[in-house]
């Protein structure tokens, strides 16, 4: 099997865990009962793979760091979210910031 043949097979096997996990909680819902304790470390946990996933992505490039630029970005989107401003204005700035950054020459 050539590498298309590999994402293929990884893509759907992901599509498959994905509609699997969510048709498990309608379907078990009524069957299992969970602490309060549990749902909110679950909650919690989420919450922080979510920042890994974005400190991970916004921090680093290939192996290395991301320079400065990026997490600029990622810092004014933070900053912005943090005063409820609108997400396409976050994205917009975000993106202009980095951008604006690199076009000056800083890494």
């Amino acid at each position: 099997m050539n590498n298309l043949g590999y994402l293929v097979g990884a893509a759907a096997m992901l599509a498959a865990g994905t509609f699997a996990f969510r048709l498990a909680g309608p379907a078990l819902g009524s069957r299992i009962s969970v602490s309060d304790r549990s749902a909110q470390l679950l909650e919690n946990a989420s919450v922080v793979v979510l920042a890994a996933l974005v400190l991970t992505t916004s921090l680093t490039e290939d192996a290395g760091p991301a320079g400065i630029a990026r997490p600029a970005g990622v810092l004014l989107a933070a900053v912005l979210l943090r005063f409820r401003a609108p997400l396409p204005l976050v994205l917009v700035a975000a993106a202009a910031t980095t951008a604006a950054l690199r076009l000056s020459g800083v890494p």
